[in-house]
Formats: C-alpha cells, sequence, structure tokens
C-alpha cells in the first residue's frame, strides 16, 4: 500500500508517518516572497492601512482570519481591517466594491488571499488610485499576470517553489512564516497556532494531502485537538464532534457549516468567528452559522429531491449522457451541492440551473476522468459568462439559450465521453481475508491518516464471504451485515444499500469496505464500512 502511494524506501516512510514541521519548506523559495515581505514591512513603517480581502469559501474565510490576525499580533490594529466580497451582490474574487471600500476608508495596501490571480483589470483599476495589491493565490494564472507588488503563487510557470498544491490559506500561511522570520517572531507563537485552520481549508478545498499539505495537516490536526482556535472549538462544540478530530470531521462537520455563510447569508461572519477574542463570542457567530447550515441543507435536501423526481419522470432525460436542470425558484447557494448529489445517484455530467436576475446561473460538476471544463468551453457560444477546472465549474447564460445550450452541452459530452466513464468506479488497495483483520492492523493503518486526496483511505476486498442469517435492514434505508468467510465473523455497515439485502442472502459475496473502529459499551471492535458487494463467481 505504501509503495502504491509512491513510498518506497525507509526515509520516505519515516517522512510519511512521522511528517514533521522542520520539513516544511522556506518561504523565501517562493517567487516574490521578498517583494511580499518588503512591502508589507514597508507599509508598518510608514503607519499604511492595510486591508486583507479574501473568498467567501472555507479557503478564503481561514485565509483572512490567519493573516488578520497575525497582523494585528505585529503592527497596529486601527490600521487593519477585512473584507469578504458578497457571494450574490459581488461574485467570486477581487470585486469593484471592495477596492471602492478600499479607497473610501484609506487603505493602500490590499493583502487577497486565496485569489486575484486573474482579477488583471480590476488590479489595474486599483493600481491608478494608488492602492497596491498582493496575490496570494493557488489557481492556475493565465498567460496575463495582474500589476501587483507580488504574486505569490506557486502554480506559477517561473515559481520554483517546491510544493505545488498548497490551498489558498497554506500560501498565505507561508507569508505568515516569512513575515514572522524576518521580525525575529517565534513560530511556535506566531504562526503555528493558525495550523488547525490551515487544515480546515486543506480539507475543504480538497487539495492532495501530500508532501507540504500533509506536514500541515498532521500538525493542523494536532492543534485542533489538544488547543483549537476559538472558532473551531465552537463549531465542534455545536456539531457535537467528539475527539480525536480527522480530516473527515473537518470536511463533513465543520467545513459545511462554514460555507454556509456564504452560501445563505454573508460569509463575513464566518471570519468574525475565527478571530473572536472570547469563546462565547466564537459561539454567537458559531450558532449563526449553525443555522445558516440548518437552512442550507434543508434546501439542499428539498431541490434534491425535486431534481431527481424531474429525471426519474423523463425518459429523455434518463437517456441523455448528461443532465441539465433548470427551475427558478431554486436557491443559488446551493445548485452545486444538488449537481453533486445528481452525479452521485446517476453519475454523469451534470449541470443544475437556477434564475439569477435576468440570466441563468448554475453549477457544474463532473464524474472521474472527464474534462467537464472542455465540454462547457465547447459550447460557450451560448454563454454568457463560464469558469472553473476539470471536476467542477460555474456559468451563465440567457434565458432564451437554455435549450440550445442543453443540446449543445450533451453533443459535447456524447463526442468526448467514454462508455466506462459513466459506470462509477472503486479502486481497491488490497485483497485481505478476515483473518488479516486484527486491531494492530488497523493501528498501523490509522498511522496513515491524515486522508484525502493521493492518500485515500485504504480499500480493501474479501472474496467469498456469508451472511449469517443476522444482517438486517436499519432505517429503512442502511444495511447491517454479520458477515462470515473461514469461520471468522465481523459486523459492518453498508449506507444506502437496504434494497441489495436479497442479494447478500442468497450465498457467497465479494465485499469492498473500509475498516472502521466500533466503541460500543465500553468494548472496541473492528467493523466494516461496506462500500458495495457483488456474488461471488464459483
Amino acid at each position: 500500500m505504501l509503495a502504491q502511494r509512491g513510498i518506497a524506501s525507509f526515509d520516505d516512510a519515516k517522512a510519511f508517518f512521522r511528517p514533521e514541521k522542520t520539513a516544511l519548506h522556506s518561504p523565501w523559495l517562493m517567487k516574490d516572497m521578498d517583494k511580499a515581505v518588503e512591502r508589507i514591512l514597508q507599509a508598518f513603517s510608514e503607519q499604511e492601512k492595510i486591508l486583507v480581502y479574501g473568498d467567501y469559501d472555507v479557503d478564503g474565510t481561514t485565509s483572512v482570519a490567519c493573516m488578520y490576525q497575525f497582523l494585528c499580533a505585529s503592527y497596529n490594529k486601527a490600521k487593519l481591517d477585512y473584507y469578504i466580497p458578497h457571494r450574490y451582490r459581488e461574485g467570486y474574487g477581487i470585486s469593484k466594491e471592495g477596492i471602492r471600500f478600499a479607497k473610501e476608508n484609506g487603505f493602500t495596501l490590499i493583502v487577497a488571499l486565496d485569489c486575484g490571480i486573474k482579477s488583471v483589470e480590476l488590479i489595474k483599476e486599483a493600481q491608478a488610485m494608488g492602492i497596491d495589491f498582493i496575490v496570494c493565490d493557488h489557481h492556475l494564472p493565465d498567460a496575463e499576470l495582474p500589476p501587483a507588488v507580488a504574486i505569490l503563487n506557486p502554480k506559477q510557470n517561473d515559481c520554483h517553489y517546491p510544493y505545488k498544491d498548497l490551498c489558498g490559506c497554506g500560501v498565505g500561511f507561508k507569508l505568515i512564516c516569512a513575515l514572522a522570520e524576518k521580525q525575529n517572531l517565534s513560530l511556535d507563537l506566531f504562526a503555528f497556532p493558525y495550523l488547525d485552520l490551515v487544515a480546515t481549508a486543506i480539507a475543504a478545498d480538497i487539495v492532495p494531502i501530500t508532501g507540504e499539505n500533509r506536514i500541515l495537516a498532521y500538525h493542523g490536526l494536532l492543534q485542533a485537538n489538544s488547543k483549537p482556535s476559538l472558532g473551531i472549538a465552537a463549531l465542534m462544540q455545536l456539531s457535537g464532534m467528539k475527539t480525536p478530530v480527522q480530516i473527515h470531521n473537518l470536511v463533513f462537520m465543520i467545513a459545511p457549516r462554514v460555507n454556509a455563510a456564504g452560501r445563505m447569508d454573508d460569509a463575513k461572519k464566518a471570519v468574525q468567528m475565527f478571530i473572536a477574542s472570547s469563546l462565547e463570542e466564537a459561539m454567537h457567530y458559531a450558532e449563526m452559522l449553525h443555522a445558516d447550515n440548518d437552512d442550507r441543507k434543508e434546501r439542499d435536501s428539498s431541490i434534491t429531491a425535486e431534481a431527481l423526481e424531474m429525471i426519474q419522470q423523463s425518459t429523455a432525460l434518463q437517456e441523455r449522457k448528461s443532465t441539465v436542470l433548470f427551475q427558478p425558484h431554486w436557491h443559488k447557494g446551493v445548485v452545486g451541492i444538488v449537481a453533486s448529489r445528481l452525479t452521485e445517484h446517476y453519475y454523469r455530467p451534470t449541470i443544475v440551473l437556477t434564475q439569477s436576475g435576468d440570466v441563468l446561473s448554475g453549477s457544474a460538476r463532473s464524474v472521474a476522468g472527464f474534462n467537464l471544463y472542455e465540454a462547457i468551453h465547447a459550447c460557450r457560444e451560448y454563454l454568457l459568462g463560464y469558469g472553473g477546472h476539470f471536476a467542477a465549474a460555474g456559468l451563465t447564460l440567457a434565458p432564451e439559450k437554455l435549450n440550445d445550450f442543453t443540446d449543445a452541452f450533451e453533443a459535447a459530452v456524447a463526442s468526448r465521453i467514454e462508455p466506462g466513464m459513466l459506470i462509477p468506479e472503486i479502486v481497491i488497495d488490497a485483497e485481505i481475508n478476515f483473518k488479516d483483520i486484527q486491531m494492530p492492523f488497523y493501528n498501523i493503518l490509522q498511522q496513515m491518516e491524515p486522508f484525502g486526496p493521493e492518500n485515500m483511505k485504504p480499500v480493501f476486498l474479501s472474496r467469498r464471504v456469508h451472511d449469517k442469517g443476522f444482517s438486517k435492514v436499519v432505517k429503512e434505508e442502511h444495511l447491517r451485515f454479520v458477515l462470515q468467510q473461514n469461520n471468522i465473523t465481523l459486523t459492518g455497515i453498508a449506507f444506502g444499500k437496504a434494497h441489495m439485502l436479497p442479494l447478500l442472502q442468497q450465498g457467497p459475496v465479494d465485499i469492498v469496505y473500509h475498516m472502521e473502529k466500533n466503541e460500543y459499551n465500553g468494548t472496541t471492535s473492528l467493523q466494516l464500512k461496506v462500500l458495495d458487494f457483488r456474488p461471488s463467481e464459483n
């Protein structure tokens, strides 16, 4: 399993199992880091006003919280402020309103985090107003770069920083480290306390958990479990999370609540929660985020149900290689989540649209291996705007172009997609037997945490296992297993697989699963989280 993850020597394995902060790269290896630090220190000496600007998602709000708190600790708080654009009024990235706010309030330096690399014209306008920009971004740059004083982005062609997959908060964190070093401030006191926020951004932004991201996530989780920031502590308390916190807790419990602020209302309160000076204050904002998330879940659930019904009632939709759905009343903040849910159900490139003023806007999600952005780009004549990447995108179009776009997108997908791409694939790490499933083995697997892209939780296959006769449906949708192989019995759960009980009862099956620890009535045992199963071959 280590070899499959590119770990082929003792030293590689040691670095993987015992990630050390000392292995983090020097921030000075990043192109323009010296310029960024010099410009900020100049602002300090000349008592300039600095605005910390970030996107409205988890990566953006954690970036802003880290940078703003660091600057408050090393500069005059009265000269600092932060700005998060409103998702619906201003849209993604640098906005005219944000620059106007900076100009009207006398800010002469903007530190942009998790955005800015594509904002060429707006940064030119700011420059003409006497406002300098430092851009900290991780999105792929275009040929033309904005005229910023410094651009920190490892994905620039001429940036020789050794690790290319930092998230926006990770890039901002490297700037914090460089500023701390230059001012002879202790990293332990002035940078590393933010690692739980950096780990949250890594988890939420679905960047590879390899190399430097693995070190940051590993130590961020240690921070979250020992001395979390007040905002993370408040969300953990509200969501009923028990320690130890793992990456999946950040992905499924913390991140949705932070993202919900921007989806349903204003993401500024996420930053207010992260920078709160007391747990009471953090809890005040966390409760708002919690309420936004409840609202988001309700909208997401009802729209997904409505969308699934539209597909179920249309043979034409079911026979297509793509799915494009539109309803004017659907909430703009959840169409991306709904697109993801539909992709899980029907496994085809999916676009979900809603009415947004005079235009239609929406989100697209892909299936593994299919370049969604390329297919949307092929239909650009019908669009007012679009952007995104291989797996996800956003787009806007005029209402009268909807049918033409839907047909063009179907043609673009049908001509490019391979039949195999429309069948979800489970990648199996190893075939093992029930006798191999022992606590010492599980404990070693746990040391492979944190799991995530390019270091996924191991998936195992066991063949010819039998139902012992006690397997049953629980809560109408899920399947509780009692399975046996060679006189060894294990229990397990499969979510959403209740309909497959008859298949299990017919005879031996091959199962694919994750291993999990189960604690019940003071006893600890291992159980299986079954992902899928099929009849065994004779």
